[in-house]
């Protein structure tokens, strides 16, 4: 299955912040600030993960969010051509996520949030569209959550009882 834990000290990751954003909070005093970061780490074959991090620094933000995607890391399937192996919709809060099979040459045609994810997966040839909301946080937990629930023809063939031929067609 692909929800098994998947320990990152295994993998050689790389990371890549997707956003930061200065958040304040009112207290007596005056305001408090505050940087929360967005960011993505994986290994470029397969592995990837997205985390948030919080605190009054931006470096420590970004160590923090770096820990919490490790913590979170999905493998996905790949196809021969490394792209997603049929096409899906991936939806958290309000972003919508489409991701399409894209042939060989393709490059990875994505928006911003979206790509920093799939090129961190290791996707090399994908057509994306976002849908709905433009929020960097959710539309980047919108393609993790697609990429979550990509099967791969075998483990179709295998659930149904049946031979990959007879998926394919």
């Amino acid at each position: 299955m692909r929800h098994e834990i998947i320990d990152p000290s295994q993998f050689e990751l790389t990371d890549k912040v997707v956003s930061i954003k200065r958040v304040s909070k009112t207290v007596k005093g005056g305001r408090t600030m505050r940087f929360t970061a967005l960011v993505v780490v994986g290994d470029g074959n397969g592995h990837v993960g997205a985390g948030l991090g919080k605190a009054t620094e931006i470096p420590e933000a970004i160590r923090k969010g770096k820990e919490d995607a490790m913590k979170k890391l999905i493998h996905i399937e790949l196809d021969d051509n490394a792209s997603v192996p049929h096409d899906f919709i991936g939806k958290f809060g309000g972003a919508s996520v489409l991701l399409k099979r894209a042939p060989q040459g393709t490059g990875i045609i994505a928006g911003g949030p979206a790509r920093n994810v799939l090129e961190i997966a290791g996707v090399k040839n994908i057509r994306t569209k976002s849908l709905g909301s433009n929020n960097k946080q959710n539309v980047v937990l919108a393609t993790l959550a697609a990429l979550k629930q990509m099967k791969s023809p075998e483990e179709v063939a295998r659930l149904r009882g049946k031979s990959v031929e007879e998926i394919l067609g």
